[in-house]
């Protein structure tokens, strides 16, 4: 059966009116469309929802019982349109991302708030963490995309390039070091050393770019507020990417450049490979974007 809404508002209307040309009316049709659509329901479902008098048009018995189904399906199918619009215009919907612990306590919460404030029907939600766990968040499609530093590429996932991060030297004010215009790689050797978890991409890049120069550990911590809490007591120096520096801008800290060119930390945008998003996830992309070309 070639069952259309068009045939279900024609039948509807028709039922309700109980007269052609009051219901052609009603349907923006011409007498004869309408007639055609109600002959063409009525041989497609063989029997006779009408029964047509030169006063009067009544339902029949088939028609009596496909009339409940037939208000079901539109109102169905006016549901799911509404909804499907509401998405598209961005009424409602939802957007899930991952991003780095810096990006998501740094330049994200702003344009969340842009986001927000243009879109407030839309549910936002945000989830921060280390890349792997990014990645692997986008792999098993709890979010629409990540931020993150990928190391090497993963099947399935595509990576678009949002921005370079350099790393620069904490200290503590009364440091050697903060007397320094550039810091060098070996001038970090003498002193004690706050590390990131191994498992951090700021910590992984720090160590492939500085090899096989070794650093004096003094302790290793998860977060970045902690080590920003040692640095500003003068327990230990540490390096830092520059979109990391918001968490070290403490009275006792003062921030060095790093000459170390090698050192450099890709941030990437990296979602489902042949998946078109949807625009809730595509209008937050391209707010994304615009805030790291700004």
């Amino acid at each position: 059966m070639n069952l259309s809404v068009k045939h279900l508002r024609a039948f509807l209307a028709l039922a309700r009116l109980s007269n052609f040309t009051r219901a052609a009316e009603a349907c923006h049709l011409s007498q004869s469309a309408f007639s055609a659509l109600i002959q063409g329901l009525e041989e497609d479902a063989g029997a006779r929802f009408f029964d047509r008098s030169t006063r009067r048009v009544e339902l029949t018995a088939e028609g009596r019982l496909f009339e409940q189904s037939a208000a079901r399906l539109l109102a169905d199918f006016e549901l799911a349109y509404t909804e499907l619009r509401d998405h598209v215009d961005l009424r409602k919907g939802r957007v899930a991302v991952a991003a780095l612990p810096s990006l998501a306590a740094g330049t994200l919460p702003k344009v969340l708030a842009g986001f927000h404030a243009r879109f407030p029907g839309i549910e936002i939600q945000l989830f921060d963490g280390l890349s792997d766990t990014c990645i692997a968040l986008v792999q098993s499609a709890r979010v629409d995309f990540a931020l993150a530093s990928a190391g090497s590429p993963v099947a399935g996932l595509q990576t678009e390039l949002l921005c370079s991060d350099t790393f620069h030297v904490v200290c503590h004010t009364s440091h050697p070091l903060a007397q320094a215009d550039t810091v060098l790689p070996a001038d970090l050797v003498p002193y004690p050393f706050i590390h990131l978890a191994r498992s951090t991409s700021i910590r992984q890049h720090l160590e492939q770019a500085l090899h096989p120069l070794r650093l004096a550990g003094m302790m290793e911590v998860e977060h970045l507020a902690t080590a920003a809490a040692l640095v500003a007591q003068g327990l230990g120096i540490s390096v830092i990417p520059a979109l990391a520096l918001f968490q070290f801008q403490l009275p006792d800290i003062v921030v060095r450049p790093l000459d170390l060119p090698g050192l450099v930390r890709n941030i990437y945008i990296i979602r489902p490979e042949g998946r078109t998003p949807s625009v809730a996830a595509r209008e937050l992309l391209e707010m994304v974007r615009a805030s790291f070309d700004a």
